[in-house]
């Protein structure tokens, strides 16, 4: 007999991982008055920095001039 236990494996991915994840966000949310506050403000910091990043390269665009050399080696 073997010792070890045996684990049994789900892979779920795309849409149906997200709503997953969205549930397991909601129930703690609602279990744990806490996470609240992390949650809010985590989201608050996300939003400001996803702000400023947008803001910041709607103002000043990447030029040509600001490129490395896409090529080192020199393929084509």
């Amino acid at each position: 007999m073997s010792s070890e236990t045996p684990r049994f494996r789900i892979s779920v991915k795309g849409p149906v991982a997200l709503l997953i994840a969205v549930g397991i966000v909601a129930v703690l949310l609602i279990s744990f008055p806490a996470y609240r506050w992390f949650f809010a403000i985590s989201v608050g910091i996300g939003l400001g920095v996803a702000t400023m990043l947008f803001l910041w390269h709607r103002l000043r665009p990447i030029r040509e001039e600001d490129l490395e050399n896409k090529r080192p080696l020199g393929l084509k």
